[in-house]
């Protein structure tokens, strides 16, 4: 594979990675929080359940990336395999900032935290002060405007403080 091949590769992976951003958002906002509002509900409730029925749309979300990783792996196109793996760079962010920082589905969380990083949380923390489908705010999951930078930041304690 030549340097340039390479090089386009790479940039389509970073391109797919920020563009599924826009994806989960208008996602996240029309769907979720409409017609699949059925699944995403189990999201905004509380509860003690290890699963939800808004994991299903993890399921969803990893399909197009499980089928380019097969029909790029059965006609040898790195193109497609760069697609695949920019799809399966965001879904693994999705899984480490939102399920396990922002959700605590597994207690861990980083001892250092950036602006940005608070600033995300904190959109999160707003968009879920909500329970229902409507009137809800913040439906990004790498980017919140400044009007989420908290004045003083604290993490929730436990996952049914954050749902």
């Amino acid at each position: 594979m030549s340097l340039i091949t390479i090089l386009v590769c790479a940039i389509i992976t970073v391109a797919t990675f920020l563009f599924w951003e826009f994806v989960a958002w208008f996602t996240h906002k029309y769907i979720m929080h409409g017609v699949l509002w059925v699944w995403h509900k189990s999201h905004h409730t509380v509860h003690d359940h290890a699963l939800e029925k808004n994991d299903w749309f993890a399921v969803v979300f990893s399909l197009p990336s499980i089928a380019l990783f097969w029909y790029s792996s059965t006609t040898s196109n790195p193109y497609l395999f760069a697609v695949a793996l920019g799809i399966l760079c965001y879904g693994l962010f999705y899984l480490i900032f939102h399920d396990v920082i922002v959700h605590q589905r597994i207690k861990w969380r980083p001892a250092k935290r950036s602006k940005y990083l608070q600033r995300m949380i904190n959109a999160h923390y707003v968009h879920h002060a909500k329970h229902t489908k409507e009137d809800c705010e913040a439906f990004g999951f790498l980017y919140a405007p400044k009007k989420y930078e908290p004045k003083k930041f604290s993490f929730k304690k436990d996952r049914q403080a954050t749902q």
